[in-house]
């Protein structure tokens, strides 16, 4: 027997919405990264990345700039490549720039790395996020995205709405307090 889907099921949510879920998921799944490898480096648990709760908000940014501007290379490895490596790396030295100029604190350094600007990008991490685009335009987000419209597709419109507004503002209210806590 067929289950059949409501009206307000089948209804979707408009772009930002989307983004506003993917912003969270990815950037939940950056701590999670960063908090695993930190696990393994130093073999204790390490509270990783700027905000109280468990996000890592460049991770979350990041897919964003990817989803939005790579998306039309998909058919093309090397320049999505190219891309990843340069927009990624442009973000993470401005992010860390502008983390340390505001908080005069470092959340990372390559200063030992091989080839590395200031200490905020190297070529090695520039090779990874090229790579690293690749990997998630043509396997990543496509998973996520499927995971999270199976997901969407069982739940009421209204509902849906009011869980991202409610996460939006939870990631809204953790990102002013820590912006607090910082200065």
């Amino acid at each position: 027997m067929e289950n059949k889907m409501s009206l307000s099921q089948k209804k979707k949510l408009i772009n930002i919405y989307y983004l506003t879920i993917y912003l969270l998921v990815y950037a939940f799944l950056g701590w999670l990264l960063e908090t695993a490898y930190a696990v393994y480096e130093t073999g204790d648990f390490v509270k990783r990345g700027f905000l109280y709760g468990p996000i890592c908000p460049i991770y979350g940014w990041g897919a964003l700039i990817l989803i939005q501007f790579l998306d039309k290379y998909k058919h093309s490895s090397i320049k999505m490549f190219v891309i990843s490596a340069v927009v990624f790396s442009a973000f993470e030295y401005l992010v860390s720039f502008g983390l340390e100029t505001l908080f005069s604190a470092k959340w990372w350094d390559y200063s030992e790395e091989f080839f590395n600007l200031n200490g905020r990008i190297s070529i090695f991490f520039s090779f990874v996020w090229g790579i690293f685009g690749i990997l998630f335009i043509n396997h990543i987000h496509p998973f996520i995205k499927s995971k999270v419209n199976k997901l969407l597709s069982k739940l009421p419109y209204k509902f849906k709405i009011n869980c991202v507004k409610f996460l939006a503002l939870v990631y809204i209210f953790d990102t002013v307090f820590s912006l607090i806590r910082h200065f």
